[in-house]
């Protein structure tokens, strides 16, 4: 893991694979089987992707888990074999989110965003409570990760870096 660069947890249903039947017509991407499944890739999260891996280090924060490396890079031109999240089946707490006990044990005490189309109320509680600065941003699946949520990461990181920079003593 590379230490100076938040995480950026990336979910992929609802954030690169888009749902909305009709509209997706007017979308750049395209469909693709995968594990018998039609998915509607978006080629536009994916390049929101490739640029915002400069400020982030990339992590699949997915129910897809190891399958997301063997499908996602070779359709969508993203970097090869990202970390990737994996999860208890059973919810350990009724209101929490599914994701959330393997996200604290993977990031620990770094900062990070997190980006998903399916972010509940002990999701915020849950950012709220963490010492770690956090930022969660919700997608609608229709749409995915657009420039909108992508200009929002990457103001983030921004800030972030400001204030990990150590002030000048001069």
């Amino acid at each position: 893991m590379n230490s100076h660069k938040p995480l950026l947890l990336v979910d992929i249903d609802g954030v690169i694979s888009l749902f909305g039947g009709e509209q997706l017509a007017s979308k750049d991407g395209s469909f693709h089987s995968i594990d018998g499944m039609f998915h509607f890739l978006s080629a536009t999260a994916a390049a929101h992707l490739l640029d915002l891996d400069d400020q982030f280090e990339l992590v699949w924060c997915s129910g897809w888990e190891e399958k997301a490396n063997e499908h996602l890079p070779h359709l969508l031109g993203l970097p090869p074999e990202l970390p990737y999240l994996s999860f208890e089946r059973a919810v350990g707490r009724s209101n929490a989110h599914w994701k959330l006990a393997a996200i604290d044990a993977f990031a620990g005490e770094r900062p990070l965003a997190w980006i998903d189309d399916a972010l509940n109320e002990a999701c915020h509680e849950w950012a709220a409570a963490r010492a770690a600065p956090t930022l969660l941003v919700e997608t609608a699946p229709e749409h995915g990760l657009t420039e909108r949520e992508a200009e929002r990461l990457r103001a983030w990181a921004r800030e972030q870096r400001a204030l990990s920079r150590p002030l000048d003593a001069g």
